[in-house]
């Protein structure tokens, strides 16, 4: 979906379609979860402090999340999923991988199918979709990216090589911030270039990653599309431009990390019990922190106030001054309905 929180918003309220919106945070603290894309032409983005994406656009309406409200309307985008397919593997609220080389209308084009999609959410909901099609998911993620809001990009087998060559290395799926300027200071900035280097090197550079930069960037994706796919964690972390060396600031670099975990939590519609923090020092050493409760953790603040205390547990003078990198993690799902479905024996033949 296209800029899903904020358009929802703009959906539901009129008087805030065409304008800069925020969800989450307010003018004075708190920290951006989604952006509308009159917002993101100011430079606002997702995990964005509140305090700057006003200095970037004083217009900004902030809004209050409403997670039911998206949940619902996750629910009805899945409705029209199914009717075209039961190969359907969610990645988060607003956004799913669907096998339809089987599909229930006997639709033979791929891009005709993505058509009938997109015009039956845009019926159902009032939201636009963007698609991505391709023969193997890697390459339908990025297409999916390519041509938003509102957009197909069909990336047929006679164009993966020139596609994938042409993409700059940050847009590779699975590439971050950290290893993109790695990856540019060794010379890769595209595909091309990637493709340049053998699976040793690349190992040698990136760790086990190498092995998968070589496979992706061939074009090399052969993960089904998997409707039982059980999560066992989601988290996020950020490397920082200089190290911190000041609890006041790590706490302050930890907010938008947490923000960043809820919103992917309440995506995927999962929660857990376990919280973990990850800190890598300035000398690449890292330790990691958990805290485990008796119910799932199911709000910001839980999030926050656990990472605070894991941080504040540590004894910082048995490790080296200044932490390049923070991050949280949540794990302990309970995956009660994946388990349902394994106990009555519910299984799918993929079909490719």
């Amino acid at each position: 979906m296209d800029a899903f929180y904020a358009s929802v918003e703009q959906h539901d309220n009129p008087a805030l379609r065409g304008k800069p919106v925020a969800v989450g945070g307010s003018r004075e603290r708190g920290v951006v979860a989604a952006a509308s894309y009159e917002a993101r032409k100011f430079g606002v983005k997702s995990a964005m402090p509140s305090v700057i994406a006003y200095n970037k656009c004083p217009q900004i309406i902030f809004v209050k999340p409403r997670f039911e409200r998206y949940k619902e309307i996750s629910n009805q985008i899945r409705e029209v999923f199914l009717t075209y397919t039961d190969l359907i593997e969610p990645l988060s609220l607003d956004e799913a991988y669907l096998d339809v080389t089987q599909n229930k209308k006997g639709i033979t084009s791929a891009t005709l199918i993505a058509k009938a999609i997109r015009a039956d959410i845009k019926a159902k909901t009032g939201l636009t979709a963007s698609a991505g099609i391709s023969t193997n998911k890697f390459i339908a993620k990025i297409a999916s990216d390519y041509n938003k809001p509102d957009g197909i990009t069909l990336v047929g087998p006679e164009k993966t090589e020139t596609f994938l060559e042409q993409l700059p290395i940050e847009k590779f799926f699975g590439v971050g911030k950290v290893t993109a300027e790695k990856m540019k200071n060794l010379g890769i900035n595209t595909g091309k270039d990637l493709k340049t280097w053998t699976k040793e090197d690349l190992k040698m550079n990136f760790g086990k990653s190498g092995g998968f930069y070589f496979e992706i960037v061939r074009g090399n994706d052969n993960r089904p599309v998997n409707p039982n796919r059980i999560r066992k964690s989601l988290g996020a972390e950020n490397t920082f431009d200089y190290d911190l060396v000041e609890l006041a600031d790590m706490k302050l670099a930890l907010e938008p990390i947490a923000v960043t975990v809820m919103n992917r939590l309440e995506k995927a519609n999962t929660f857990g019990k376990t919280v973990t923090l990850k800190v890598k020092f300035k000398d690449f050493s890292q330790i990691t922190r958990s805290q485990s409760l008796n119910d799932e953790v199911r709000t910001l603040d839980q999030i926050v106030s656990i990472s605070f205390n894991l941080l504040e547990q540590i004894d910082w003078q048995q490790f080296p001054t200044g932490v390049r990198l923070l991050g949280v993690t949540c794990s302990n799902f309970e995956n009660k309905e994946v388990d349902r479905q394994l106990k009555e024996g519910h299984q799918l033949t993929l079909d490719f």
